[in-house]
């Protein structure tokens, strides 16, 4: 080992991490779908005719087959307001860390595509009316626009980021998948052709923080009729974009965890996130919640996927961005880091105790993978939003970052950030038990 890398790792206590490769799709990527960003402003030609941005990927499961993998992209472009003509996605494909590219696949087979085609994806949508309040498909025109909701959209009852925000997902032993949506928040029980198979199943208020019996964001549909913003963000108890983050299926696959990414309006320890314990068997949360401790209640996270039964991994982050290596970034990123957590290892104050897996700012590049990128062979993962982390094996993880298509840049002074996919070795194995 060079004698550099050697003092790295003595100046360096808590790296945790090595390199192994690094794939990049790049931000302008798309995929055939109805027209999108009518009602985004952005540095982009817009609006996307006849497509849409393959982007924002929130959260990651194993693919079809070994080395391929499902992403689920997010409500489009941030808000209700400006994303309702964006349909709601799962994307199939495949990192390749000898090319550095990143493939569509076939959402079945995995076998690699030419192009982000309609096989490529999976559309979530209401075919069945089991959306409890009404969906743009089901609207005339967009909100507050005199433009006709796609017909594409109508026809097929498809599911928006006007309607959901889906932040987090799994996927169970039938087949079918459970994502976690912010605007709600809500559980959303999809089936293998992406059709809504339940109502959205809303978050009881299940440790009476406040007066509300449920949890409910401003974006909530109950709060549709308020006459503004303000009396929506007064109305609720939940901040907005503060939803399911994060949720995670255990390793027996009997139960999801279902993680806030923001503390409740009324806690009065405002770094307190909680994790919602739901049963599978039931389709109803247990009553059981955990407390997670931000280390800073400015921060937040950006995802929770299991290690076994009890132990699971959290992205905590700041707001920040851009490598603190390069001098172009003012107000660089400080903080992304992987904890790993235990929920049947509790401190004094009852929150789950932490340790810390990786410093996303301090990974060691021994093979020099990223050339420039690194500096003295540290290589920085410094963008405001990473919001997907998956273990491979008891050594190895795969980690992107949501690249909040056209806004955040944290690679590149003035360049738009594309999805990066890092698959980096940890320094001791995790206790892994995969999903039976």
């Amino acid at each position: 080992m060079p004698a550099l890398i050697f003092s790295l790792l003595l100046s360096f206590p808590a790296l945790a991490a090595e390199l192994l490769g690094r794939a990049v799709l790049p931000a302008d990527t798309f995929a055939p779908g109805s027209t999108t960003s009518q009602f985004k402003k952005t540095n982009r030609t817009v609006p996307f005719l006849n497509a849409q941005p393959v982007q924002g990927f929130s959260a990651v499961i194993p693919g079809p087959k070994a080395g391929t993998y499902l992403v689920i992209s997010d409500n489009g472009f941030g808000s209700k307001a400006n994303s309702p003509d964006n349909v709601l996605r799962i994307y199939a494909l495949e990192p390749d860390f000898n090319t550095g590219k990143v493939f569509p696949v076939n959402f079945k087979t995995g076998e690699r595509l030419k192009s982000f085609n309609r096989e490529s994806f999976l559309e979530l949508n209401d075919q069945r009316n089991l959306a409890n309040f009404p969906i743009i498909a089901s609207q005339k025109v967009y909100p507050g626009s005199n433009i006709p909701v796609s017909q594409e959209i109508a026809k097929n009852r498809l599911l928006t980021g006007g309607d959901f925000d889906t932040e987090s997902f799994r996927q169970v032993s039938d087949g079918t998948f459970w994502v976690g949506d912010e605007f709600g928040p809500f559980l959303l029980h999809i089936g293998q052709n992406g059709e809504l198979l339940d109502s959205p199943i809303p978050l009881p208020n299940l440790r009476a923080v406040g007066k509300l019996k449920f949890v409910r964001s401003p974006d909530n549909p109950e709060f549709a009729n308020l006459p503004d913003d303000a009396a929506r963000i007064a109305a609720a108890n939940l901040g907005g974009s503060k939803g399911f983050e994060g949720l995670a299926l255990n390793s027996s696959g009997t139960k999801l965890y279902a993680m806030l990414e923001g503390a409740l309006k009324d806690e009065q320890v405002r770094s307190r996130l909680l994790i919602n314990e739901f049963d599978l068997a039931t389709k109803q949360y247990t009553g059981k919640v955990f407390s997670y401790k931000l280390e800073n209640p400015n921060y937040a996270i950006g995802d929770l996927t299991a290690i076994n039964d009890n132990e699971f991994i959290v992205i905590e982050r700041d707001n920040k961005q851009g490598d603190p290596n390069n001098q172009a970034f003012k107000t660089p990123a400080q903080f992304k880091r992987l904890y790993k957590i235990n929920i049947t290892n509790l401190d004094k104050q009852g929150f789950v105790q932490k340790e810390l897996l990786v410093d996303l700012l301090k990974i060691l590049d021994i093979k020099s993978i990223v050339g420039n990128l690194a500096k003295n062979n540290i290589f920085t993962f410094p963008f405001v939003t990473i919001e997907n982390v998956l273990p491979i094996d008891t050594r190895t993880l795969l980690v992107i970052n949501d690249n909040n298509y056209a806004d955040t840049i944290g690679r590149y002074p003035g360049q738009a950030d594309n999805t990066e996919f890092i698959k980096i070795r940890l320094d001791k194995p995790l206790n892994l038990v995969k999903n039976q």
